[in-house]
């Protein structure tokens, strides 16, 4: 992976990150951690009529630069060029999404596996509210209580499966094998979420964050917020509410009459 076109510093203060820059576990936490609450995961370019683009000189100018988010191609490849340049060895896994899915999904979800002391570690900073805050380890299939939220990573006939707690139960999020993929095996996936009608991304606006205590989800108009001690939900009301909510919620900010393809209110 090349990452002559990663401005480290820039990013590194994108993600408020002020901590140790030698390649330990500690410092990928810690940065796992930082990405993942400060960068949010979000479709908006689709809803108008933008393309997404994977580079890292794009992903630089939109997520560093320009103050805003991304989904999994984006948020991922952006973090792993960060950990190479770091001095981390990483290798680009697909994954096949499970969580809400009502049928088999192709592999359009790409995750990280990251080398550390003598371990290996499944590192994802792009699944969105559900997904992890740190960095869990291959191999022990234990329970990793992160902050509020609870994850294991589990072995199922030649693949792994990372599963989180909900409700008491646990839930696949997604399904993926060792094969180590090309940053171009991730142009077609990408080039199918951002643009084939049948693709939730095409179909669905949202933008998601977590933190330590509280997960944001935004749908269309609804505004999902998750804690421990339970769920809200509303509905948004005009244009103008969901870019403030936008701007409020997510740290997404757009010009004033930004209008996005979303469902009309019923």
């Amino acid at each position: 992976m090349t990452t002559d076109a990663l401005d480290l510093d820039a990013y590194l203060s994108r993600i408020a990150y002020q901590g140790p820059r030698e390649p330990t576990l500690a410092t990928l936490r810690a940065l796992h951690l930082a990405h993942a609450t400060h960068i949010p995961f979000e479709n908006l370019d689709i809803l108008l009529g933008r393309p997404i683009r994977i580079d890292l000189s794009s992903l630089q100018a939109k997520l560093v630069d320009g103050g805003r988010g991304g989904y999994c191609f984006e948020l991922n490849t952006l973090f792993a060029a960060a950990l190479h340049a770091l001095g981390f060895e990483v290798t680009l896994l697909a994954a096949r999404v499970r969580f809400g899915a009502t049928r088999v999904l192709p592999r359009t979800h790409m995750v990280l596996k990251v080398a550390s002391e003598d371990a290996e570690w499944l590192a994802d900073v792009g699944f969105g509210a559900a997904g992890l805050l740190l960095p869990i380890r291959f191999g022990d299939g234990e329970q990793a209580r992160q902050f509020a939220w609870t994850y294991r990573l589990v072995e199922d006939t030649a693949q792994w499966v990372l599963q989180s707690l909900r409700d008491d139960a646990w839930a696949d999020l997604y399904a993926f094998t060792l094969e180590p993929q090309l940053p171009v095996d991730f142009e077609v996936a990408n080039h199918y979420v951002s643009t084939h009608p049948q693709s939730r991304f095409v179909q669905t606006m949202t933008a998601q964050c977590t933190g330590p205590q509280e997960r944001r989800t935004l749908v269309n108009r609804e505004l999902a917020i998750e804690r421990a001690s339970g769920s809200e939900r509303r509905m948004l009301g005009d244009d103008d509410e969901l870019l403030a909510t936008l701007a409020e919620s997510f740290g997404l900010h757009f010009p004033p009459g930004t209008r996005f393809r979303v469902p009309a209110l019923s």
